[in-house]
């Protein structure tokens, strides 16, 4: 049995290069999200309310279900809690 290296994990599970790419660029805003939420001691509820969402969706970010979340409304929710958000594009690595 040969065993295949991935770069990431989100290569390992997801079916394309881009699917990946998206997945660690939404959990690598969820994570900002919520850090920034622990930073300034929200509950969910009051996180909710700051970011216009129910308690419920709050809870599916906390509990990193980030295929309910799209890169845009992630992108949303980072701008409502005071973060400010940017693209870094690079060209990929020689395989």
């Amino acid at each position: 049995m040969t065993k295949k290296r991935f770069a990431s994990v989100w290569d390992a599970i997801e079916d394309s290069g881009a699917e990946a790419a998206s997945m660690k660029l939404r959990a690598e805003l969820a994570n900002e999200i919520i850090e920034r939420m622990r930073a300034r001691k929200l509950t969910q509820a009051k996180a909710a309310e700051l970011i216009g969402v129910t308690q419920p969706r709050v809870s599916d970010l906390m509990r990193g279900r980030l295929n309910l979340f799209s890169l845009d409304s992630l992108v949303d929710i980072a701008d409502r809690i005071g973060l400010r958000t940017r693209v870094v594009v690079s060209p990929k690595r020689a395989a």
